[in-house]
């Protein structure tokens, strides 16, 4: 009797070695799945996670296969982003135009003040000695040092004092400009117990020159400075009178509003 009972269990056992090849079949059909729906939308995003889902699979990973669809940016939300992108690029340009405008308006205002600057040289003949131009760095005086100083000295003539307050005159603006007076000299050492350099005869003039200025009670000193450059900045080779004598000058140099 337990012979019988044996082999009636025995053959009672279900041969389960057909799951393998079934296993492998789900898994490729979810695999084909997968390439199908990656191809109808194509996304970086997806190969990335088509790529992680294969190695996991044929490299004796978990199994479970997990896949995020990239849900399309509702029409509503595009919109919005396209009109804040439009808004940004509109602000911008009328910052540009405002600034631009503003540019132009300071322009305008420099040549009006070059326009009266040059009027009052040619009303006092002075075409010699002064000079205005725009440049680059803004309205440029230059005054030959002859018309205010006598030779190796830093002292505004009492004689000459009239004509650097009318120049003082022509400085009053409303709102006011950043102004910066600076002393040159030529290369002929100076020799006098004053000075021991042109650096410091450069430095002088220019201040003593912008004292008088600054007697103008319409202008405020916080506007203004002053510098010296001695021999080291010519406008002129040093090698004859002429140019030495241009290089001998004080400069007054009227900045635009938007300078540093």
């Amino acid at each position: 009797m337990s012979k019988r009972k044996k082999r009636h269990l025995h053959e009672d056992h279900m041969d389960e070695s057909w799951l393998i090849p079934y296993s492998d079949l789900l898994t490729l059909l979810l695999a084909l799945f997968i390439v199908l729906f990656a191809m109808s939308s194509v996304d970086a995003k997806k190969f990335e996670a088509l790529s992680k889902t294969f190695n996991e699979v044929f490299n004796g990973g978990t199994g479970v296969m997990e896949f995020e669809s990239q849900s399309p940016v509702p029409e509503g939300r595009m919109d919005a982003a396209e009109e804040s992108e439009k808004d940004q690029q509109k602000k911008k340009q009328q910052e540009e135009d405002k600034s631009s405008a503003a540019d132009n308006l300071d322009q305008q205002e420099l040549e009006e003040i070059l326009r009266k600057v040059n009027a009052y040289i040619e009303a006092n003949n002075l075409t010699e000695v002064l000079q205005a131009s725009l440049t680059d760095e803004g309205l440029l005086v230059s005054i030959r040092d002859n018309v205010f100083f006598s030779s190796g000295s830093s002292d505004v003539r009492a004689e000459d004092r009239q004509i650097a307050n009318e120049i003082a005159a022509l400085l009053v603006m409303d709102p006011p400009r950043n102004i910066i007076i600076s002393g040159h000299t030529d290369n002929i050492p100076i020799q006098n117990s004053q000075f021991s350099s042109n650096w410091e005869l450069s430095v002088m003039r220019a201040v003593n020159f912008m004292k008088i200025v600054l007697e103008n009670k319409q202008l405020d000193p916080r506007w203004f400075s002053a510098k010296g450059f001695g021999e080291f900045q010519p406008v002129a080779p040093n090698d004859s009178d002429d140019g030495r004598a241009k290089n001998r000058r004080v400069e007054i140099l009227i900045l635009p509003r938007n300078a540093g």
